[in-house]
């Protein structure tokens, strides 16, 4: 599979400066060393700073939610491997505005471990911090255990809620159980029709059979639910709309929002076409989807298929969603 590249030891580093050539006035390297980017008018006096981070491959995840109303920083990895203790360590120093730092990251094993590093220096200079952690893949756990449930597509919506209350000027611990109470009602489920291929790799990640799909997928390739045999867009739906109702116990006339999110490879018009399937399937349960966002937020690379999330709403976490937020690469 053909990638436009140069060589692939220099994809990562090449399309991060691309990136801040293409938006200088809204984004900065804090080094030169290309893995800790932040907003160009970071710090902000007085507001909890927020920074997530990830390994790169899954853009607009991570770095394209650093904006306005969103996060102020962000610590770029490797494809699909985890950002370094030091990258963290910068970006959070850079955005450090005198009332704490948010960690906000997907649950990921080497992500977890470099944050928790990263709290801890910061720590011994007096910096205080908090972590919260995207865990919203239904196909990975169950919800008694939900935070240990790997972070994809959901954490979107953490984003937005926890930089509407940072912005608000709310303390570490307000904003922080703001984004942890969001999360406990936050589920997502994905499914794929073809896998990714990292730069330079001989080979995609997994083999699909053209006519299959694979329900469940994480969006490094992580093994899903099952593989059936390629389900319509309504019968999708169906499913979809069955084990997310169900995961979050949401009750007839309740509202959620949604995010229909295509993985990379698939289009837009596919996109659309599959809400407006779910959107039927959701009005004969019954329930109410007060905000849609449909497009891709959360990718993984060149990979076909896409993710549902929902978001279980309450009067706060409504008005949260609806006050206005931007970066180069989203708009809610």
């Amino acid at each position: 599979m053909s990638k436009l590249m140069n060589d692939a030891s220099g994809f990562v580093d090449e399309s991060l400066s691309g990136i801040i050539k293409a938006y200088s006035e809204q984004l900065r390297f804090v080094k030169e060393d290309h893995r800790a980017i932040v907003r160009a008018n970071a710090p902000a006096a007085g507001k909890v700073a927020i920074v997530t981070g990830g390994g790169y491959g899954h853009l607009p995840v991570f770095l394209g939610y650093v904006g306005e109303g969103l996060c102020d920083g962000v610590a770029v990895g490797n494809v699909f491997t985890s950002p370094s203790c030091e990258a963290i360590t910068d970006a959070a120093k850079a955005v450090n505005g005198g009332n704490g730092i948010l960690f906000l990251f997907g649950n990921y094993m080497g992500d977890t471990m470099n944050f928790e590093m990263a709290g801890e220096i910061l720590g011994m200079e007096e910096i205080p911090t908090e972590i919260v952690k995207g865990s919203d893949d239904i196909a990975s756990g169950s919800r008694e255990a939900y935070l240990e449930r790997r972070g994809v597509g959901g954490i979107f919506f953490l984003y937005k809620i926890a930089g509407a209350k940072a912005d608000e000027m709310a303390s570490l611990g307000e904003v922080a159980a703001a984004a942890r109470m969001a999360g406990q009602n936050i589920a997502t489920l994905g499914f794929a029709m073809s896998s990714c291929q990292l730069p330079g790799a001989p080979h995609p990640i997994f083999e699909i059979d053209d006519d299959d799909m694979e329900l469940g997928m994480g969006i490094h390739g992580e093994p899903g639910i099952e593989r059936v045999k390629t389900m319509s867009s309504k019968e999708l739906a169906c499913y979809t709309t069955e084990k997310l109702l169900r995961d979050l116990d949401v009750q007839d006339g309740e509202e959620v929002a949604m995010l229909v999110n295509g993985l990379g490879a698939t289009s837009r018009e596919e996109l659309f076409l599959f809400y407006n399937d779910i959107h039927t399937c959701f009005l004969e349960r019954n329930v109410k989807i007060a905000k849609v966002y449909v497009g891709e937020y959360a990718t993984s690379l060149e990979m076909k298929g896409g993710s549902v999330s929902i978001l279980k709403l309450n009067d706060e976490r409504k008005r949260l969603l609806e006050k206005p937020a931007c970066s180069p690469f989203v708009r809610y």
